[in-house]
């Protein structure tokens, strides 16, 4: 009798794994991530993390974690990125990262039909002032209603 696996179980494991493998990291200053209802992601939905920071002295890297189902149907994705910080202000980015490449193969890694990308947003940052600083992500695509995206996250890392 041949066992299958069941790709469900697979999914679910890999991100235990993963969360478990970055969690250990002691560079991580913040990990967050955020389900998108449905995996379809509305331009109304705007994501918002709030990362404690209170060392001021090490610079960080900031990168986000997109994680998009096989049926996303685009390579790239244009996100707007808005930065607040303790003492009320805020800065706006409009990026773009590519997901895969010109045959359509996926960058990053994944498992079954989910791919996980982390890009980086910013480098070497040396946080002004510790307190909570605030990311609101909101997709730029010009469709309303994006399809495929499952998850979007932060993540702030220690320089080395």
């Amino acid at each position: 009798m041949k066992k299958e696996n069941n790709p469900g179980l697979l999914i679910i494991a890999f991100f235990i794994t993963s969360s478990i493998l970055v969690s250990c990291n002691p560079g991580n200053i913040y990990t967050e991530s955020e389900k998108i209802p449905g995996y379809t992601w509305n331009t109304g939905n705007i994501i918002t993390f709030m990362a404690p920071i209170a060392d001021t002295t090490n610079a960080c890297d900031i990168n986000l974690v997109i994680r998009t189902s096989k049926s996303y149907p685009y390579r790239n994705i244009f996100l707007f990125v808005k930065t607040s910080s303790p003492a009320g202000y805020s800065i706006k980015d409009t990026v773009e990262y590519f997901l895969a490449d010109e045959k359509g193969n996926w960058y990053g890694s994944g498992l079954g039909d989910i791919n996980d990308l982390s890009v980086p947003f910013k480098t070497n940052v040396i946080f002004p002032e510790n307190g909570t600083y605030v990311f609101n992500i909101q997709h730029g695509m010009r469709e309303p209603d994006l399809n495929g995206v499952t998850d979007i996250g932060i993540r702030i890392i220690k320089r080395k």
